[in-house]
C-alpha cells in the first residue's frame, strides 16, 4: 500500500497574510486534524504553535516546505465554525486570522520559542581567557546548562546583555537554542480510595479490628473515611487528599502508613481549577403580565427574525425575560452565550442566573488567571473530561467570550448593547462584538437578542425598519413609576450667581431636603480618561501608580497614564 504524502496548512499567531505549507511526517498521518495545535519552525530559528486550518496532499509550487515538528493536542482545540468565524473577522475588520487567533486563544494555548544560553560542544573552561561577565555566564551554564536571556541579565547585572552573548557566540564560548515550553497542564489532585481488598467479605472488618489493638490515629482515619463516603460503601469513592487529612486531623505519616498496610490507595485525578460554588437551584418563576405579554411578542420575532432588540426601560425585568428564553434553549440541547459588556456586570448577575441554572453556567472573562481560561475553553470544545466538571451549556462573559469553541450554540444575548465597551480599538483586530456575535449566530443558526434601555442609533434603525425583531417593555417590574428628572439651566444659576461651587441651588435644595428626612445621596461624576485601566493580554498586568498603589487611568489622547490621586503621571509602556 503506497503511504500518502500529506500537506498541512498551518495558521501563526503572527500579523501575516494566509497560512503556510508544512509537510506532515507520515507517522503523524493518522494524528493530524484540522483545528489542532502544531508545532512548526518559523523562519530560521524560531518555533511556534500553529493552527491545523486545512490537509491535502497538494505540494506547493514553490519551494521545500518544512516538516510539522509534532502535534500538541489529541483532539482539535478549534473547530471548524470558529475558523470561519475568524476568516470573517480578518476580512471585516481588515486585519490578518493570524492577529485573530492571537486575540481568540488563551495565552497559554499560543505558544512560541524562547531563545535559551548553552555552552559550545566541546568548551574547556582552561583554554580561555574570560572577563569577569564571561566567566559568571560559564560558570552558571556549567551548573544549569541552559539559561534564558532574563536570567543572563540579573547574573551579569545589566539588562543589554545581547552585545555580550553575539561576542561570546562568535568566540565559541556558548550558542542559543531554541526551547518551546508548554505552558497548560490540567490541575491534578491526589486522591484516596479503599482498595479492592477491603470489599472482600468481612475484611474491612478485620482490619478494624488490628487496627484498634494498636494504631488508634490510622483507624481514626479510616473511619473519617469512611464516614465522607456514607454507606453503603463504593468501590472506586475516592476523598482529596488534603480534605481527608484536613477532616480527619490526621498527618500524612499516618495516611502513608494505611497505604503500606495495603488498606489505602493513592492516585492522581485531574480536577477543576474552580471552587465549587454550586447553590440551591430554586426553578420556575412568574413572569408578570407585562413580561408575559413581552415573553410572547420574543418568541414570535424570534421565528421571523435572526436578531431581535429587547427595549425595555431600566428595571423592567429584561433579566427574567432572558432566563426564560435560556431555558428554552437549554430545553432544546443548545448552548448559550450571554454577553456582558463589563466584568463587574458579570460578577453582579452570575450569582442570580446560578439560582436558576447551576453549574451549568460558566464565566471566562480576563480576571481568570491563563490556567483558568483554557480550562473553560476545554470544556466548552468538548474535550475537557466530564469527571473535571459537567459541560457548560451556558457562558456568562465580556466581548472575548465570543470567541469560545462553541459546538451547538442556539441562543446569543448581547445585554446592553449600546454599550461602547464592547468595542476593540487596539490592538488589531479592531471588532465590534455585538456585529461579530450576529455574524457567529448566524453561522450556528442561532438567534440573537439585543437587550438595552437606550438602544444604539443603528440597533434602533435597523429595528425600526424591520431588519430586527423589535419588542419593548416599557413598565418598571412591579409596578413602580419612573424616576422624576428635572433638567436645570446651568448657565442661567451661573448669571444669577446661584451656583455654589459645582452645584445649583435646586439640587442642594433636594440634598437639604433628603438630609433633614434622614435620607441618603448619591452624587455621579463623569469619568475622567479614556479607560479606568489597561491590561496586558498576555500576564494581566495593570499599571499602578507607584506612590498610590492604585490603578493609573488611561488617557488616550495624551498617551499617558494618570493617577487621579496624586497626579503622577507615565507614558503609557
Amino acid at each position: 500500500m503506497d503511504r500518502i504524502t500529506l500537506f498541512a496548512e498551518v495558521l501563526l499567531p503572527l500579523p501575516l497574510a494566509g497560512t503556510f505549507t508544512y509537510r506532515v511526517p507520515y507517522a503523524l498521518n493518522n494524528l493530524i486534524r484540522p483545528g489542532q495545535r502544531v508545532t512548526v519552525q518559523f523562519g530560521k530559528r524560531r518555533v511556534y504553535a500553529g493552527l491545523v486550518t486545512e490537509l491535502h496532499e497538494k505540494p506547493p509550487a514553490k519551494g521545500i516546505p518544512k516538516y510539522i515538528l509534532s502535534v500538541l493536542d489529541e483532539k482539535p482545540l478549534v473547530n471548524t465554525i470558529q475558523m470561519r468565524f475568524w476568516q470573517w473577522i480578518a476580512a471585516y475588520y481588515m486585519s490578518t486570522a493570524g492577529e485573530v487567533m492571537h486575540v481568540a486563544l488563551p495565552s497559554v494555548f499560543r505558544l512560541s520559542s524562547e531563545s535559551a544560553v548553552v555552552l559550545w560542544p566541546g568548551f574547556e573552561p582552561d583554554s580561555h581567557t574570560l572577563n569577569e561577565s564571561e566567566y559568571r555566564i560559564t560558570e552558571a551554564l556549567l551548573q544549569k546548562k541552559k539559561l534564558t536571556i532574563a536570567e543572563v541579565s540579573k547574573i551579569v547585572g545589566y539588562q543589554k546583555v545581547l552585545p555580550l552573548l553575539k561576542t561570546m557566540i562568535e568566540r565559541r564560548l556558548i550558542t542559543m537554542e531554541e526551547e518551546l515550553k508548554q505552558q497548560y497542564k490540567p490541575k491534578k489532585t491526589k486522591m484516596v480510595r479503599l482498595s479492592a481488598a477491603c470489599f472482600e467479605e468481612g475484611a474491612l472488618q478485620e482490619i478494624m479490628d488490628q487496627l484498634g489493638k494498636r494504631a488508634h490515629k490510622q483507624l481514626e482515619l479510616l473511619m473519617g473515611f469512611l464516614s465522607l463516603s456514607g454507606f453503603p460503601l463504593k468501590k472506586g469513592f475516592t476523598v482529596p487528599k488534603t480534605e481527608l487529612l484536613q477532616k480527619t486531623g490526621a498527618s500524612d505519616a499516618v495516611l502513608k502508613a494505611l497505604v503500606d498496610k495495603g488498606v489505602f490507595e493513592l492516585e492522581e485525578k485531574v480536577t477543576s481549577r474552580f471552587t465549587d460554588e454550586s447553590t440551591d437551584v430554586t426553578g420556575a418563576f412568574t413572569l408578570s403580565e407585562s413580561q408575559q405579554q413581552a415573553y410572547n411578542l420574543l418568541k414570535t420575532q424570534m421565528q421571523k427574525h435572526l436578531v431581535v432588540l429587547l427595549h425595555g426601560v431600566t428595571s423592567s425585568g429584561k433579566t427574567e425575560l432572558y432566563i426564560k428564553l435560556m431555558e428554552d434553549a437549554l430545553a432544546a440541547g443548545k448552548q448559550v452565550l450571554y454577553l456582558l459588556p463589563e466584568i463587574a456586570l458579570t460578577t453582579q448577575i452570575i450569582n442570580r442566573l446560578r439560582k436558576h441554572f447551576g453549574d451549568e453556567i460558566g464565566v471566562y472573562h480576563s480576571r481568570y488567571n491563563r490556567n483558568e481560561r483554557a480550562e473553560v475553553w476545554e470544556n466548552v470544545a468538548g474535550i475537557q473530561h466530564r469527571d473535571v466538571h459537567k459541560p457548560y451549556r451556558i457562558i456568562l462573559g465580556p466581548r472575548s467570550a465570543m470567541f469560545l469553541p462553541f459546538e451547538n450554540l442556539g441562543l446569543v444575548i448581547v445585554d446592553e448593547e449600546h454599550d461602547r465597551s464592547y468595542k476593540q480599538f487596539d490592538p488589531a483586530p479592531r471588532y465590534h462584538a455585538r456585529d461579530a456575535a450576529i455574524y457567529l449566530a448566524r453561522l450556528h443558526g442561532a438567534k440573537v437578542v439585543l437587550g438595552s434601555a437606550t438602544p444604539s442609533v443603528e440597533t434602533y434603525f435597523n429595528a425600526q425598519n424591520g431588519k430586527y425583531g423589535l419588542v419593548e417593555l416599557n413598565e418598571r417590574f412591579g409596578g413602580v413609576a419612573m424616576p422624576r428628572i428635572v433638567v436645570v439651566n446651568m448657565k442661567e444659576e451661573k448669571r444669577r450667581r446661584m451656583l455654589k461651587s459645582h452645584f445649583s441651588s435646586v439640587l442642594l435644595s433636594h440634598i437639604k431636603e433628603a438630609l433633614e428626612k434622614k435620607q441618603q445621596v448619591i452624587l455621579f461624576q463623569n469619568r475622567r480618561g479614556f479607560s479606568t485601566r489597561i491590561e496586558c493580554e498576555q500576564c494581566n498586568w495593570v499599571p499602578q501608580c507607584k506612590y498610590c498603589d492604585v490603578t493609573m487611568t488611561y488617557h488616550k489622547k495624551q498617551q499617558l497614564l494618570k493617577c487621579h490621586y496624586c497626579g503622577y503621571s507615565r507614558p503609557v509602556p
